[in-house]
């Protein structure tokens, strides 16, 4: 069930610019960070309730997608992390039509794997995590079937 609701787009025009970019050409433009795929995550905000959408690095493995919560090793987490954990139904669009996901917070062997499948991706995980003294929190989206 697609989400629903007054979209408010970020206030930070690169995000803005992105997702807009991302948006009107169904992926053929924007879709990319530095030469990096990414892919744009539609959320519910937790105090506006408002949707809000942000790209973020494409990490995929057989259909399933992670989020990793990074913000540059910033001390504290971007704004989308606390709406996905608040309502995790959120919607995934890689390419051209978005589609419903379900995103958990993984911990232990599970997000060590998938730490490591995004630092493939996005080398410059590691980095963020040595500039912080937070755990980068790892959220895995899983496709919502019907």
């Amino acid at each position: 069930m697609p989400l629903t609701g007054e979209y408010e787009s970020s206030t930070s025009s690169w995000v803005r610019e992105q997702v807009e970019t991302y948006e009107r050409t169904g992926g053929r433009e924007g879709a990319e960070m530095r030469g990096v795929p990414i892919v744009v995550i539609t959320s519910r905000g937790v105090r506006s309730g408002k949707l809000r959408k942000n790209p973020v690095m494409r990490v995929e493995h057989d259909g399933v997608y992670a989020a990793v919560a990074s913000k540059g090793g910033a001390p504290d987490n971007p704004a989308w992390y606390a709406n996905m954990v608040a309502e995790p139904l959120v919607e995934l669009q890689d390419g051209p039509e978005p589609a419903d996901y379900r995103a958990r917070e993984v911990h232990g062997e599970e997000r060590a794997a998938w730490w490591e499948r995004a630092v493939a991706v996005w080398p410059d995980y590691d980095d963020y995590a040595a500039r912080t003294d937070r755990e980068i929190p790892v959220l895995v989206l899983e496709p919502v079937n019907g």
